[in-house]
């Protein structure tokens, strides 16, 4: 299994490819599209992000020493976004993402061309996904 980092460097190759944003928030969107439905079940009150303007429901599974993430949002590139976390985040143990620098977000400019809201939504998904791995790490 690729390492965050490494999955870190694919996202931003995948990302240098385009230089027009518009091109690049597409990317996001079918990024988004991509990821398969939450199951209804994990669409609860408990899941839900606080600090995001949208609705994100947040999953956390830990399998084998593993946390596996699953999510969903009611908004496009908030979808994309997530999906890219998922990405980079999920498959790897409570210590990993607790280690993790997560340095592909300003290497692709998303710190900078999203909405302030936005980018708060985005820090509060990152701070969500630590505190389910700090937790899980706990119960080891």
């Amino acid at each position: 299994m690729a390492t965050i980092n490494e999955l870190q460097d694919e996202v931003i190759e995948e990302f240098s490819d385009f230089t027009d944003w518009m091109d690049k928030y597409q990317l996001l969107i079918d990024l988004g599209n991509e990821q398969p439905p939450l199951d209804a079940k994990y669409k609860i009150e408990s899941n839900l992000i606080d600090g995001c303007q949208s609705r994100v429901w947040l999953q956390a599974d830990y399998t084998d020493g593993k946390i596996f993430l699953t999510a969903e949002s009611d908004a496009l590139i908030v979808k994309g976004i997530v999906a890219l976390l998922i990405r980079v985040l999920s498959g790897h143990t409570p210590q990993e993402i607790l280690d993790a620098d997560l340095y592909f977000i300003d290497e692709i400019g998303l710190r900078d061309h999203l909405s302030p809201t936005r980018s708060n939504g985005l820090l509060a998904m990152v701070k969500q996904i630590r505190m389910y791995a700090l937790a899980y790490k706990m119960k080891q």
